[in-house]
């Protein structure tokens, strides 16, 4: 009995190590992914605002005055930033 009950624990370590190291490979995925995400962020939003300048442009162009935008009408990327940061602030380490 003594013996079933070594390799009970022997067999519980075994799955134990597996699983501790399935988490630590998911925990460095989610970090890369939480990376990737970050920057895909960043470049949206200078696209975003990069669209923005452009279409100021071509509406100042087309009227033949100054830009209709005060220049401060960057709430969307904003936005998208917060929602962005309130989700990642759900992860744990």
């Amino acid at each position: 009995l003594a013996r079933a009950g070594g390799e009970a624990r022997s067999r519980m370590e075994r799955v134990n190590s597996s699983l501790c190291l399935e988490n630590l490979r998911m925990m460095h995925e989610n970090e890369r992914l939480r990376r990737k995400a970050l920057q895909l962020d960043q470049e949206n939003k200078a696209l975003l605002a990069k669209l923005k300048r452009k279409q100021q442009q071509h509406a100042s162009s087309s009227q033949g005055g100054a830009p209709s935008g005060s220049g401060g009408g960057d709430s969307g990327a904003t936005a998208m930033g917060s929602n962005f940061k309130a989700a990642g602030g759900k992860q744990s380490k």
